[in-house]
């Protein structure tokens, strides 16, 4: 085992990518569950009141844990404008986009729309970071979006009739894409965990700024404890442990590969909503389900080594 650039020990390939392959399974199991709890949230908890907890209140935990890990956690100066940009698509606009979206929709409907981002990634990718896709990476893209599709398809009528609410998720899935092939495109030069906090906090302060000038507080009388828990999930799971573990992933494979590591989420989404908060799923969801699973194996599941090669 070898030692990498900001001594830290790098991990023979077969490690590196098992724990990234638990860092997709992790991910989309925990982040496939924040929507419902999201939408719990938000009902109760206004969104602005509710982005500022959930943003600020993650991004000031994992700023700490990366002082007391020992990880480097300093941003250099030359990347902060190219930071605050970031910050502000990849959690200012998403986190508004989808709170206010959420108000509209149902939480796994919006899972739905928001994954479209994988798409929009590879649109940006091969733009901007010169990346190529592969026949299995465009199988993969194609395989996944058909099992988006099998979600979506009976849903678009009623996506016509209520077009404020996906439109605001569809923008959120363009600035989510964005942010991660942005953050691919620079050498950080910190920690993950600090990255992810840098990001949460500078995204965090604009939602700060319009909380105060709206003077936006919940009505307690609303607040439940399904409602404190599901925002505490909010919190320290969806932005403490998957954001920072998802820009692990995006930071270890290519953006475009990273991205469609994201498929598998609304699957996870829409049935939980479905058991959670009581909105309709049946076997779409099943056949949706193996078709995203299969565009992850193309992705994700190196290929066979031919006869007789090596």
């Amino acid at each position: 085992m070898k030692t990498g650039a900001l001594g830290v020990r790098e991990e023979p390939e077969a490690g590196r990518r098992a724990g990234v392959g638990f860092l997709v399974a992790a991910v989309t199991v925990l982040w496939g569950l924040n929507w419902p709890a999201m939408k719990l949230a938000v009902d109760q908890f206004e969104p602005w009141t509710f982005r500022v907890v959930s943003v600020l209140g993650a991004g000031t935990t994992l700023l700490a844990l990366a002082r007391i890990s020992g990880e480097p956690w300093r941003l250099p100066r030359r990347l902060v404008l190219p930071h605050l940009a970031i910050s502000f698509a990849g959690v200012t606009l998403w986190h508004m986009l989808t709170a206010y979206g959420l108000l509209l929709i149902g939480g796994g409907r919006a899972a739905i729309i928001a994954f479209t981002m994988p798409l929009w990634a590879t649109l940006l990718s091969v733009l901007f970071l010169r990346e190529r896709p592969t026949f299995r990476v465009v199988l993969a893209l194609v395989s996944g979006m058909a099992g988006l599709g099998v979600l979506v398809g009976p849903e678009l009528v009623r996506i016509g009739r209520e077009p404020l609410g996906s439109l605001l998720v569809l923008a959120a899935a363009f600035v989510w894409a964005v942010q991660t092939v942005a953050t691919k495109a620079f050498d950080w030069g910190i920690g993950t965990m600090a990255l992810s906090a840098w990001q949460l906090l500078a995204g965090g302060l604009p939602i700060l700024f319009v909380w105060f000038v709206l003077g936006a507080w919940p009505d307690p009388e609303r607040v439940t404890w399904e409602g404190v828990l599901a925002l505490l999930y909010v919190v320290f799971v969806a932005l403490v442990f998957c954001f920072t573990a998802y820009l692990r992933i995006v930071r270890s494979l290519p953006a475009i590969v990273a991205s469609m590591s994201t498929l598998a989420i609304p699957v996870v989404g829409v049935a939980s909503s479905a058991w959670l908060l009581g909105e309709p799923a049946g076997v779409r969801e099943l056949v949706a389900l193996l078709l995203v699973v299969a565009a992850i194996g193309l992705v994700l599941v190196p290929r066979a080594p031919r006869p007789g090669a090596g």
